[in-house]
Order: C-alpha cells, then sequence, then structure tokens
C-alpha cells in the first residue's frame, strides 16, 4: 500500500476571526495557523468552524485555517511535525484514528505521535451508515442485504485509506462476509456529498459532519456505530442491536509541532476549558450533533498513546487480509 506525500498546499481561507489581538491573552502570536489534512466540509473542518470563534474571543487571536488534504491528513500532520515554526503560531486538528494509523500502515509516512505536542481533545464522534434520501436501501438489513446478493459491486465511501470509516468498512465485511466496493476519498465531506448525490451507494462516515443533512432530510441514517442509540438519533438502530460488534468513531482535537512553548498550550487549554463550559457554545455542539469529550494537555498525549497501541494490534491482526485484496 502506497501513499504518495506529494507536498501540496491546498487553499488557505475558512474562518478567520473578527477579534484582534487586544489584551495579550494569548502571549505566542496574534494569529494562529491552524491546519486541516483533509478537505472543507469535512470532521476537522467541523470542529474549526465551532470552536475557533469561542476560542478566538477568549484568546484574542486571529485563526487561519489552512487546508492541506492528502493522504489521510498524512501531508499536513507531516508538516506539522517536522516544519512548522515551534512559536505558538502554527496548531492541526489532529484526527484519530488516521492520525496514528497513516504511519502504523504506510512505513513511508515518517511522523509519528512522538513528534508532536497534544494540546487537547475536543469531540468524539460516532461513526454513521448514510445512503442518500432517495436511496432503495431504508434499512441497514436492506443494505446487507444488497451487499451480500451483489458481491463487491456496492459501492461505500470513506473519508480515507486508514480513517475510522475505512477501518469500520473492514470490520463490517469480516463480520458479515460481504465484500464492498471501498471508495477513499480526502476527507468525511466528499464521502456523505458523494452519497447524498447517488455517486456511490452509501457512506460511512461519522456524526457530527452529516447531522444537519439527516435533519433536513438529505441523508438517511441507516445504522450508527456506537454502543448504544444516540440521544439526537432516537429511531437509528445501533450496528450492535443489528447483530455486528461495530462501535467506531472519530476523537478530533488540536496539537502542536514538537517543543510547543509550554505558556502557549497552557493559555489554549484554559481558554478551551472556558469554552467547554459556555453554554452558547454548548447548545451550537448539540445542534451540531458533536459529541463533546474534552480531554486536555498530559491526559490528551496518554489518549493517543493508549490508541497506538490499539490500532498497532488491530493492524496486526488484519493486515495481510487487507494486503491480500489489494
Amino acid at each position: 500500500m502506497k501513499l504518495i506525500l506529494a507536498a501540496a498546499l491546498a487553499a488557505t481561507t475558512a474562518f478567520v476571526s473578527p477579534t484582534l489581538a487586544q489584551d495579550g491573552k494569548y502571549t505566542a502570536a496574534s494569529d494562529i495557523n491552524v491546519m486541516q489534512g483533509f478537505k472543507a466540509g469535512g470532521g476537522s473542518d467541523a470542529l474549526a468552524q465551532l470552536v475557533q470563534p469561542f476560542l478566538a474571543e477568549e484568546l484574542g487571536v486571529n485563526f487561519v485555517n489552512q487546508y492541506i488534504p492528502g493522504a489521510t491528513g498524512a501531508i499536513a500532520w507531516t508538516r506539522l511535525a517536522k516544519q512548522s515554526p515551534k512559536d505558538g503560531s502554527t496548531i492541526s486538528i489532529t484526527n484519530t484514528p488516521m492520525l496514528q494509523t497513516n504511519y502504523i500502515m504506510n512505513p513511508s509516512i515518517t511522523y509519528t505521535i512522538d513528534e508532536i505536542t497534544p494540546i487537547a481533545n475536543i469531540v468524539t464522534d460516532p461513526g454513521i451508515a448514510v445512503v442518500a434520501a432517495d436511496s432503495p436501501f431504508k434499512t441497514f438489513e436492506d443494505f446487507v442485504k444488497a451487499a451480500k446478493e451483489n458481491p463487491g459491486t456496492i459501492t461505500v465511501g470513506n473519508s480515507g485509506v486508514g480513517g475510522d470509516d475505512y477501518f469500520t468498512s473492514l470490520q463490517f465485511e469480516r463480520q458479515s462476509g460481504v465484500q464492498l466496493q471501498k471508495v477513499p476519498f480526502q476527507g468525511d465531506g466528499p464521502s456523505w456529498t458523494a452519497a447524498m448525490g447517488g455517486k456511490i451507494d452509501a457512506s460511512f462516515t461519522n456524526v457530527g459532519v452529516t447531522f444537519s443533512q439527516i435533519q433536513e432530510g438529505n441523508l438517511r441514517p441507516l445504522a450508527v456505530f456506537s454502543e448504544e442509540r444516540l440521544e439526537n438519533l432516537p429511531d437509528v438502530p445501533t450496528a450492535k442491536e443489528l447483530g455486528y460488534d461495530l462501535v467506531a468513531g472519530s476523537s478530533r482535537g488540536y496539537s502542536g509541532p514538537g517543543d510547543f512553548p509550554e505558556e502557549a498550550r497552557q493559555q489554549i487549554i484554559d481558554a478551551l476549558a472556558k469554552v467547554m463550559e459556555n453554554p452558547e457554545f454548548q447548545a451550537a455542539a448539540e445542534k451540531q450533533g458533536l459529541m463533546i469529550d474534552f480531554i486536555p494537555g498530559d491526559e490528551y498525549a496518554a489518549f493517543l498513546k493508549k490508541q497506538e497501541g490499539e490500532f498497532q494490534a488491530l493492524w496486526a491482526e488484519i493486515k495481510d487480509d487487507v494486503q491480500a485484496a489489494q
């Protein structure tokens, strides 16, 4: 499996806060560049648009989002670890499991989580299977039946090789005995958009990035990959209750390059803690279907390290099957 780390800096735009650095709350810089390893419209972008207006007000800075898609986030995170300034002016949204599975699955990717400075996790976003509103699949059972009757032809999008959706597809295939035609995209946004437009049969994606489209009736949810049914989607069954031991999702937070200034790191953590307690922020997160899972500082670092070990064990278990199918 080869992922080409071709350096390609994508568009720099998105949210620039109207709040300027006026009161010195953040001492490292007046502008913070936030690298995103995926195209706009996906989970990273959803997190940025939710958090950064509130965080900008707390810190007194401008946030400038830089979209650097490719290799399931690895281009952005390689740049974060190897090339970014370590002065507090640059951070990145870090997404699991791809943050770790990139280099676990592909030896040509050279960064590791030991070369970054975890700042805080913000959300953990459960996985979900969605189809277009006019899809013939009314239920997850319909989808499974079609996959069994048409081996290798049912197209299912994911956010990229190594992402949580990709692993969900692999685990589903192993448990159900079906073969899917897995279609990787450069992020969740292109994946669910393709499903909504009927270009693929289904998308394995995340609740937070599709919730508004589900609410508006543009996407039909078939199953969620969580332990229990979700409060904001009470009529959608879990894959577990349908007989599949599938619990998956993506955690998203912020990290800096290695040797990130400790004072700057703590200032961001303290500001994020205030944001998490803000009722307006909580209401905005609920409206987007994003589930807050705040894990600050060293706890976030330990969380990522623990996951790294779990993903290494999982990849060792399925590697031969995946490589044989390629």
